[in-house]
């Protein structure tokens, strides 16, 4: 996953006005504590990043793809 179709994604599910906000801000227990910012910049591969937030936030998996089915979201590992 590129980090473009990542943030766009996380606009999509999170909304524009948040998305950032939280990725500063929220740490996320399945990567050590670390924001979504710090494990990106720490090199965790975005999908694993995308996961861990969803999975904080309680976003289901069907709706990890920000409502486009046609969107290609790589699964969790």
């Amino acid at each position: 996953m590129r980090l473009s179709e990542f943030w766009e994604l996380a606009d999509d599910v999170f909304g524009a006005a948040s998305s950032r906000s939280l990725a500063r801000d929220l740490a996320l227990d399945r990567l050590e504590s670390r924001t979504v910012a710090e494990a990106l910049e720490d090199g965790v591969p975005a999908r694993d990043v995308w996961h861990a937030w969803c999975a904080q936030m309680d976003v289901p998996v069907a709706q990890r793809d920000g409502g486009d089915r046609t969107r290609m979201v790589p699964p969790a590992r």
